[in-house]
């Protein structure tokens, strides 16, 4: 392939990027997005193995190698459950940091790279392969530790070392120190040490940073290493001089950037004070007992899977608000099938969406989208609230922290200010949990104790099987 057809390649393979992010933003349209980025994909990477950077010699190794990734990632969509889906993207976006590492040091140890070069061109080559290796290495070991704490290997709380901002500082301090050592090398070998520390120290810095981030920022996290791996993937395009590389990192990681805004915004917090703050627990911990006005008023009132069908069955509007606790009883097929019974009988029934519910960006749309819920009934928070007022029941499933009115009534909480479904409104609302303990943001819930709510206790697919088989009879 000559070069000339190998860049018009990669321009129409930018263009399908393009495509499948716009449509990838609504989930009606997320199926083609996803075709467009497979198609724009097998373009891109048929354009570099045919293209003239890459000899016939190594045409076998590439190939080999595709064939082992893509057996582990075929393996990965077969067995990997939906519910798992947090983790498995915190992993991807681990390789592309690690990818970004080894291509860096390959290219630093390359000779034919720096050939040729004027001592300018070869500063700002050099400066490439130093940026390109700390922001792979800081993407690759928070990636990991996000993965831990999604799958449940680390405790979701977060761990604030003494001094840890000026642990921080110190350690850009020295990685400043070390940049402007490594230009100034001249050899290949003195070049290593400085470039070893930085990796240690990036990779250091990418455990502590993420271990300090509380179960309840999680999706923003999983955002935020979205935008990491992008960025890593551009300043590898830079270092090997891939015009494709840099775009696509460019779309991805500004992409990520703004994701991580909506997500901050969704919880009423900065993107510093994500990073900084240490917000959340590991989940599932007792809430500590609230004091002042906010002390909660009354009892929790259980109710019963067979009430729980009397109700809705009574209902003309429904509002089902899904959280965490369905994904993690893979739920979301039930609740596809008592959604249909409800509609068949002229029910009403819509979904709120909060935009960090689940523990990931789009968590929820993804396990209700398997589950085939329409997509015109699963809405956005902003869309609902208003209609909470005219609703007969709204069930909440799983979720906690954003459906608490404590966000609303009481400046001191927490989550104070974070926008939250307004479930409570409805003339009754209904809170699947299997016990009373607290959410991810660690405080009480307001919610349980009040008059037109009721608490239906236990595994949540259990639960609403014997929910929909009370429909039925």
């Amino acid at each position: 392939m000559s070069a000339s057809l190998a860049t018009v390649s990669y321009i129409g393979a930018t263009i399908l990027f393009i495509l499948s992010l716009g449509g990838l933003s609504h989930p009606e349209t997320s199926r083609r997005g996803n075709l467009y980025g497979m198609i724009g994909m097998t373009i891109a990477v048929l354009a570099t193995i045919f293209g003239p950077r890459v000899s016939a010699a190594g045409i076998p190794w590439i190939i080999g190698s595709m064939v082992v990734g893509g057996s582990v990632g075929i393996f990965a969509a077969r067995k990997v459950q939906m519910t798992q889906m947090p983790e498995l993207v915190a992993l991807m976006h681990s390789l592309v940091g690690l990818a970004a590492c080894l291509v860096g040091f390959a290219n630093y140890f390359d000779p034919s790279a720096a050939a040729g070069l004027t001592h300018a061109e070869k500063a700002i080559h050099e400066t490439e392969i130093y940026v390109g290796i700390l922001i792979g290495a800081v993407t690759f070991s928070g990636s990991i530790i996000a993965f831990g704490k999604l799958s449940g290997m680390i405790g979701g709380k977060p761990l604030l070392l003494p001094a840890r901002h000026w642990l921080n500082l110190v350690g850009l301090l020295v990685v400043i120190y070390f940049g402007g050592a490594f230009l100034h090398t001249e050899s290949v070998s003195a070049g290593m040490i400085p470039l070893i520390v930085m990796t240690v120290i990036s990779l250091l810095f990418g455990i502590h940073m993420v271990m300090a981030i509380g179960g309840a920022d999680m999706p923003v996290v999983v955002s935020m290493l979205n935008s990491y791996s992008g960025w890593a993937a551009a300043a590898t395009g830079f270092m090997l001089n891939n015009d494709l590389l840099i775009v696509i990192g460019a779309l991805v990681g500004s992409s990520g950037a703004i994701l991580s805004y909506i997500m901050c915004r969704a919880m009423n917090r900065n993107f510093i004070s994500v990073i900084a703050g240490g917000f959340g627990t590991g989940g599932g911990a007792p809430a500590a007992a609230p004091s002042g006005e906010a002390q909660p008023a009354g009892e929790a009132v259980p109710i019963s899977a067979a009430e729980t069908a009397e109700l809705l069955r009574e209902a003309k509007n429904v509002i089902i608000v899904p959280g965490y606790g369905m994904a993690v009883a893979q739920a979301q097929h039930i609740v596809y099938e008592i959604t249909q019974h409800l509609r068949e009988k002229g029910v009403n029934v819509r979904f709120g969406i909060h935009p960090v519910a689940g523990r990931m960006p789009g968590h929820m749309n993804v396990l209700l989208a398997e589950a085939k819920v329409p997509y015109d009934i699963v809405l956005e928070m902003d869309e609902l609230n208003q209609d909470f007022p005219d609703t007969d029941v709204a069930m909440v499933i799983g979720a906690n922290d954003i459906v608490n009115p404590a966000a609303q009534d009481d400046p001191n909480s927490p989550i104070a200010g974070m926008p939250v479904l307004e479930v409570w409104k409805a003339k009754t609302s209904i809170v699947m949990k299997r016990s009373m303990a607290s959410g991810y943001a660690g405080v009480d819930n307001p919610l349980f104790y009040k008059e037109n709510n009721r608490m239906l206790f236990g595994d949540a697919r259990k639960m609403l099987d014997e929910v929909f088989m009370a429909l039925k009879t």
